[in-house]
């Protein structure tokens, strides 16, 4: 009885050599990949990534992220904490409360990007 191949798969092994060589010279090094596998592991969970989509909106406090998410504050610190480790956000003091945003740019664009991506 003979191996049915998967249709998803080579059924000839036939290597591009142009094509690895376009790709071994972009290749970043692995502590960037690395970097790059936590931020996308940040980006896993449902919680953070409705955090991100109203800071994507406006600037707010942890009140403000608790009362939209329906999470207790220190749940909603947990997650900013995640967020913070990946600088996906940051955070400014005014007087006894603490206000977040989207770090940059980049990171406003890669969420938007995301959403329209899903969204399609």
């Amino acid at each position: 009885m003979s191996e049915k191949i998967p249709f998803d798969i080579c059924q000839e092994r036939l290597v591009h050599p142009d094509s690895l060589e376009q790709v071994r010279g972009a290749m970043p090094d692995f502590p960037v990949l690395c970097d790059l596998a936590d931020l996308f592991k940040a980006l896993g969970d449902r919680s953070r990534v409705q955090i991100l989509f109203a800071l994507s909106r406006v600037e707010l406090c942890v009140c403000d992220l608790t009362e939209i998410l329906g999470m207790s504050s220190s749940a909603v610190s947990h997650q900013l904490r995640v967020l913070r480790a990946s600088k996906l956000v940051t955070f400014r003091r005014e007087g006894k409360n603490v206000f977040y945003r989207l770090a940059d740019g980049h990171v406003q664009r890669l969420f938007e990007q995301a959403l329209e991506h899903v969204r399609e």
